[in-house]
């Protein structure tokens, strides 16, 4: 019964497709850095917190990096995460990298989920912030390429990745 009810979907949608678009929803989509949305290979990896991070990503994305700056004429790491969580989440979280690392619960790389913080140490007294949004994926304030989606897998961040942290309950 299932089957003939796909098989009649299938149907109408190739009888129709004139009329009719598909579009997925956010939730069904992760981020490609370089050609924009794709479908999700890792459905677990989605969620509204996940949906809601990646809609605020759209808005700061290419925004350049610049050291304290907070808005969209200059934004760093830690005020980058700021305004992600205020609007995505409506999370009020400290200023600084330094404060932000001890916000939440720590959780290790093998089990992060989107919306956790990740933390990198990249500099004797430097720290640099991001939030992983799935399939090893993170967005951060790259002070070379602006707001953008890294890799974790990438060797210089895997090399400088230090700690994770969940700062909600990943709704």
């Amino acid at each position: 019964m299932l089957f003939l009810l796909l098989l009649s979907l299938l149907a109408f949608s190739f009888t129709s497709c004139s009329a009719f678009s598909f579009e997925l929803p956010a939730s069904m989509l992760t981020l490609n850095r370089d050609t924009g949305f794709l479908p999700s290979t890792a459905p677990h990896e989605t969620g509204p917190l996940r949906t809601r991070i990646l809609e605020q990503y759209n808005h700061w994305k290419g925004t350049r990096y610049r050291w304290g700056g907070a808005t969209h004429n200059g934004v760093d790491c830690s005020a980058l995460m700021q305004h992600l969580f205020r609007d995505a989440a409506h999370l009020s979280l400290p200023r600084t990298t330094r404060e932000q690392i001890h916000r939440g619960v720590q959780v290790e790389e093998l089990s992060l989920k989107a919306g956790d913080l990740v933390f990198f140490q990249t500099g004797e007294h430097l720290r640099h912030v991001g939030v992983y949004i799935g399939d090893h994926q993170f967005i951060h304030a790259s002070s070379s390429q602006g707001v953008t989606v890294s890799d974790l897998s990438d060797d210089y961040w895997h090399a400088h990745f230090i700690t994770a942290r969940r700062v909600t309950d990943n709704a």
